[in-house]
């Protein structure tokens, strides 16, 4: 046998060589911004599978072991652009099957959990061993131990020195502190930490304490006695106390500043105000001291060397904005300040900069910069997000709530087909503990290499290089939104990672509320006059479509198919024809159509949503809804006075443009709200929480109105609706949040349907609720016809006399029955209305066949004919 009949010849498109890596993969390294001299090291790495990071990177525990983070822990440094690593995808799914992966996939959740640092209290048997003994070996005696050897320490010391006590977490309780008898051991006791001990009865606690007159800080934080005990009763009982649980007191002055100056402290407790020099204090943090008026001594003549200062987290309520900057413009070495922005200094960091010009460092941002750009609100020590569960909740429950901190994602697309779901993803361990920075020293991008040259043959990777110099011991970090600026609101994109200002969000969110509540169009109601347009010689009107329904079902003798567009006097079309589509048919403006122009103000969400606020304000038929796009900060700030308040907050994400609830999600957490952006433009509308049910279901109603003209608004309903149902009883459960079947209520592409017809549907709902039907429905007639007045008169350029159109109106009902607009669907998928024979409740009397469907549109819109419709 010949060599070439032995074997098969080789498939053209299989990777073998760099050039053919090059070429299959061009548009890919493109976009993932790979370095053009990384190309064939990144080939040779992928095609032998080298994760080498390990040789390079370690990782390490921060924020208490709630987060880790890499670190370049090689002995030589890495040069810029110097080499390229693979990074693997430990857990990669689509949204609707996390939970199920995480509960069914062998060490799944395990791993996972491992990785988002949400194990934290699964103890081995080894360390609660040792924290029993640790606990066994407390007690009085052990109490008495260490203050007898700091009390000998002190005495050496000599007797005029003042002593600083740390006695946190030694389970001392009421009658052992009696027991220590402090105030004989130390006479010059300035500052006795009892953090996290147990303490309880007040009267007792502070007769002992209270003997201790030369106290300057107390800290009795998560002491049970907190709870029957006020600050003014401490205070009134210690008159020289400085610092109560880490906050200032009325009485803080040199011995407070001096503290935060680090100029006092543990290894130097300074009894003597004479002995603390603020004029060498250089660096002072007051941050998250609760001060409500910055003490007298603090002043540019006491601390004449101050440089940088940060006050953060202090209300400051007590000082006008003005008296601040004048205070702080007496200090002509500050250059490096940090504070709430919005706060006491105004809601402009360039404001800021302007009254303080000698500051070069505002909240870590060079002041150039912030003018430059134009950024009002800077912060670049923001606090991280870590996760958050309670002990009741699983592994896989803790991962879904901790995994929007780590996720990221891509979809699908070849020369054939694009993927409408995404995939999300989550980096092996190395990945996973890039940290963000706004000046990152890595740059990360998923890449999909393709062995065998298709996309059937891709494995997904991370691929991680630096972009400047990365030396030993330092941090290695990635821009969590590269690429991204203010243009596309990257300040408020990054909570959903961090902690940012709320204050500037929640008065963001007031202005857009006081803008909407001043906002009401009046439309002007017009007579519509709309005729037949049927030729006057009999002729039937000739109808090209492309909708098999249509084509079946249209048997009115007024009408004729045609097979030529451009011989029609009606087109009605599924595809949406553009100028340039009717250009290519030959079609004119003297032919009747199906879609108005500008329709998009309705069938877009965002723009449905736009065009009721500006004629409406904000009614309560459309939930709060915000574009995600442009309205960011404005949707943070809602949801946050919401959280504050105690009240429901689960949002919907919609995209854009999408139908049949494709890449649409319900949640509650902000930072899943905030990721699901990267997926596509989307709004975020208040979820109705508590729906009208049937049988304990969630259900919509699909309206089919026929418009006729848009100025004057000539609007009509058809006397059929039809309802969809959820498959599954409705809860507000966490983990139902990812059942598709209870919480959507299409089902003709998802899940199993289960038709209902309308008029049992109503009788049935009638007496589970006792209610009326015909007076639902008329407020829904209102709604519906609100939702076209507002497209009438915000956007008159719909208006076109050779238009004529239907659309799908979505509606759903709260539990007080009131109406809520979900959407509105161009040319809508009206299979189930050809399909049905019903019975209309209003209107029409007798029964409506399906198949007579069209007749009736068609009859309506072009001849006038108001069989089984109902004008709005």
């Amino acid at each position: 046998m010949s060599p070439a009949a032995a074997a098969p010849a080789p498939c053209d498109d299989r990777i073998r060589s760099f050039e053919d890596f090059a070429r299959v993969h061009q548009f890919l390294l493109i976009a993932a911004g790979v370095p053009p001299s990384l190309h064939r090291r990144l080939y040779r790495k992928l095609a032998d599978e080298v994760f080498d990071g390990g040789e390079r990177f370690s990782v390490e525990p921060c924020e208490e072991g709630r987060q880790r983070r890499l670190v370049l822990a090689s002995d030589t440094a890495l040069g810029r652009e110097a080499d390229v690593f693979l990074v693997d995808h430990a857990w990669s799914f689509r949204l609707s099957d996390a939970l199920k992966q995480l509960r069914e996939v062998p060490g799944l959740a395990e791993r996972m959990a491992a990785l988002m640092c949400v194990d934290l209290d699964r103890k081995t048997e080894v360390e609660e061993s040792d924290e029993q003994c640790s606990e066994n070996g407390g007690g009085l005696e052990h109490v008495l131990q260490v203050v007898e050897k700091e009390r000998i320490r002190i005495q050496e010391s000599g007797s005029d020195f003042a002593a600083w006590l740390e006695l946190e977490e030694l389970g001392i309780d009421d009658d052992m502190l009696v027991a220590l008898d402090l105030s004989a051991n130390f006479p010059n006791l300035v500052a006795l930490n009892l953090w996290g001990n147990k303490l309880q009865d007040p009267e007792k606690v502070m007769q002992e304490i209270g003997k201790c007159g030369r106290l300057k800080a107390l800290w009795l934080n998560e002491n049970p006695v907190l709870n029957q005990c006020t600050e003014k009763d401490v205070l009134d009982g210690l008159p020289e106390l400085e610092i109560y649980n880490s906050h200032f007191t009325r009485k803080a002055r040199e011995w407070a500043l001096g503290f935060c100056g680090d100029m006092v402290g543990a290894e130097n407790p300074c009894l003597s105000v004479g002995n603390i020099s603020l004029d060498n204090i250089v660096t002072l943090d007051l941050s998250d001291r609760s001060i409500h008026k910055l003490p007298e001594v603090f002043s540019s003549s006491k601390l004449s060397s101050l440089s940088k200062l940060n006050i953060r987290g202090n209300p400051l309520d007590q000082m006008s904005g003005n008296d601040l900057f004048k205070l702080f413009s007496g200090f002509t070495q500050l250059q490096e300040l940090e504070v709430d922005i919005p706060g006491p200094l105004g809601d402009s960091a360039i404001t800021i900069i302007e009254s303080l010009p000698n500051i070069n460092l505002l909240n870590g941002v060079n002041a150039s910069t912030i003018v430059e750009n134009a950024k009002h609100v800077v912060d670049s020590a923001l606090k991280p997000r870590v996760p958050e569960w309670s002990p009741e909740e699983s592994l896989a429950e803790r991962v879904i709530g901790a995994m929007w901190l780590y996720l990221m994602t891509y979809r699908l697309a070849d020369e054939e087909k694009f993927d409408e779901t995404p995939i999300w993803y989550v980096m092996d361990e190395l990945g996973s503990a890039m940290r963000h920075s706004d000046d990152a020293n890595f740059r990360i991008s998923p890449f999909l290499f393709m062995p065998e040259g298709k996309l059937a043959s891709a494995i997904s990777y991370t691929i991680l290089w630096p972009i400047c110099d990365v030396h030993t011991g330092e941090e290695c970090t990635r821009d969590f939104l590269f690429g991204i600026g203010e243009d596309k609101q990257r300040s408020a994109r990054l909570t959903a990672w961090f902690h940012t200002p709320e204050k500037y969000f929640i008065q963001e969110f007031r202005k857009y509320e006081e803008q909407l509540q001043s906002t009401s169009i009046c439309p002007i109601k017009e007579a519509p006059s709309t005729k037949s347009v049927r030729p006057s010689d009999g002729r039937p009107l000739r109808v090209f479509t492309d909708i098999p329904q249509v084509e079946e079902f249209l048997t009115r003798p007024e009408f004729v198919l045609t097979t030529d567009p451009k011989d029609a006097d009606i087109i009605w079309a599924g595809m949406q024809i553009d100028s340039e589509l009717k250009s290519s048919l030959g079609l004119t403006d003297q032919q009747y159509m199906n879609q108005f122009p500008f329709e998009a103000c309705l069938v877009m969400k965002h723009h449905l949503a736009d065009t009721i606020h500006r004629a409406w304000g904000s009614p309560e038929w459309l939930q709060p809804t915000y574009n995600l796009e442009t309205h960011l900060s404005q949707l943070i700030g809602d949801y946050s006075v919401r959280k504050r308040d105690g009240k429901d907050n689960l949002w919907i994400m919609k995209p854009w443009n999408m139908a049949r609830t494709i890449d649409t999600t319900v949640s509650g957490d902000l930072s899943a709200i905030i990721r699901l952006m990267e997926t596509g433009p989307k709004i975020c509308q208040k979820y109705i929480e508590c729906p009208a049910l049937f049988q304990g279901r969630k259900f919509d109603l699909r309206y089919i109105v026929l418009v006729r003209s848009i100025c004057p608004l000539d609007i009509l309903l058809c006397d059929v609706f039809w309802v969809r149902l959820a498959n599954n009883q409705y809860t507000l459960e966490k983990t139902s949040l990812f059942e598709y079947e209870t919480h959507f209520t299409v089902m003709n592409y998802n899940g199993r349907m289960n038709h209902m017809n309308t008029p049992e549907f109503v009788k049935a709902f009638e007496k589970e609720h006792q209610v009326k039907w015909l007076e639902i429905h008329e407020s829904i007639r209102i709604m519906i016809r609100r939702v076209f007045e507002s497209a009438s008169a915000v956007h008159p350029e719909m208006q076109n006399s050779f238009c004529r159109a239907i659309y799908g109106v979505d509606v759903m009902l709260d539990d007080k029955f009131k109406p809520k607009i979900l959407e509105v669907t161009y040319c809508p998928d009206c299979t189930r209305a050809c399909q049905y024979d019903t019975q209309a409740l209003v209107g029409s009397q007798g029964p409506i066949k399906g198949s007579d469907f069209f007749n009736t549109v068609f009859g309506c819109l072009f001849l006038d004919d108001l069989t089984n419709v109902s004008p709005l």
